[in-house]
């Protein structure tokens, strides 16, 4: 079924569950930028039963999360999930949806998987998306599940509150680290070693790794929670080495929270979490029309003058939006 030049997201997703290479990226790009498009599209997309499986790989640049995709696009092709060979790849970059560096590097390092119509790799960014990341982000993995993809693997672009919220929206997320102190400081620095469900030290085959694994193993002694302790595994990615061990621990931790509930938990909680996220952006875009209506115009003067103080005006302001308030 060939899709004309139509942006109607009905007819989109119909073409796009036939197999159509130009429905999918059409669906993504209404979710980027937001919108009336972008709430047409979700409208379709969360009512579909289906849920891909979702697996976020993050770490600090330079780890090799890239050559790591590819590796696990490779074992999601041949060794499949619930019986499908399909697989997707959102390469998130948080900063901007046309910058070049990492991401068109990222998607270099894939090429080899063009023409694979198993395979949809997609760079993402949120182009004024309403709510950012934490929402246009799962917005797009709800399109892939409509169309039938079982697994999404979203690979970031760094280390930070960005990475970490993606990593966050994510059903089993791995850290990238490197042989060396260094990265593993980083990752706990950055909050990673809280959401990480399993470590991959990448490039293992170089000093350090040893000394590493033992500097993972103290962090998560000090730090494990829950019944499940973050494994690690050793890989190459540029050999692919220690990636077929790594694909089973991924299929290890989806069991482990199947077999507990706790996929159907954490999926509510984190569709709970969305749901703030967007009153909280709508919430924002209310006040800050508010802010720009002339009734307020008074109010930073009155603060400045004395006459009033910031919560009071507060008060103010949550009346004229939330008028039960």
């Amino acid at each position: 079924m060939a899709v004309s030049r139509t942006s109607d997201p009905a007819s989109l997703f119909a073409a796009a569950r036939t197999g159509d290479r130009v429905a999918l990226p059409r669906l993504l790009s209404l979710v980027e930028r937001g919108g009336d498009g972008a709430r047409a599209v979700a409208e379709i997309a969360y009512r579909s039963p289906q849920q891909a499986y979702t697996v976020g790989i993050t770490g600090a640049p330079g780890a090799g999360k890239s050559t790591l995709t590819d590796q696990l696009i490779n074992r999601a092709r041949s060794r499949g999930l619930d019986g499908s060979d399909q697989v997707a790849v959102l390469a998130i970059d948080p900063s901007s949806p046309f910058s070049g560096g990492a991401i068109l590097g990222d998607r270099v390092r894939m090429q080899n998987h063009a023409l694979d119509e198993k395979v949809f790799i997609r760079s993402m960014a949120t182009r004024g998306h309403l709510g950012g990341l934490a929402v246009a982000v799962p917005d797009a993995v709800r399109v892939l599940s409509a169309v039938g993809v079982p697994v999404v693997l979203l690979e970031t672009v760094g280390v930070g509150q960005q990475e970490v919220a993606v990593a966050a929206a994510t059903d089993t997320t791995i850290v990238v680290v490197n042989p060396g102190w260094g990265d593993a400081i980083q990752a706990n620095k950055a909050g990673l070693l809280e959401i990480a469900d399993l470590f991959v030290i990448n490039k293992a085959d170089r000093p350090g790794a040893r000394e590493t694994r033992r500097d993972l193993e103290l962090m998560l002694d000090l730090t494990q929670l829950g019944d499940w302790r973050p494994p690690i595994v050793d890989t190459v990615a540029s050999s692919g080495d220690g990636v077929d061990e790594l694909w089973t621990v991924i299929g290890d931790h989806r069991a482990h929270l199947v077999a507990n509930g706790d996929l159907v938990r954490f999926r509510r909680e984190r569709l709970a979490r969305e749901f703030h996220q967007i009153l909280l952006a709508r919430v924002e875009h209310q006040l800050d029309t508010l802010l720009a209506a002339d009734r307020f115009a008074g109010v930073v003067a009155d603060m400045s003058a004395g006459a009033l103080d910031p919560y009071e005006a507060a008060d103010r302001l949550l009346t004229g939006l939330l008028p039960d308030s």
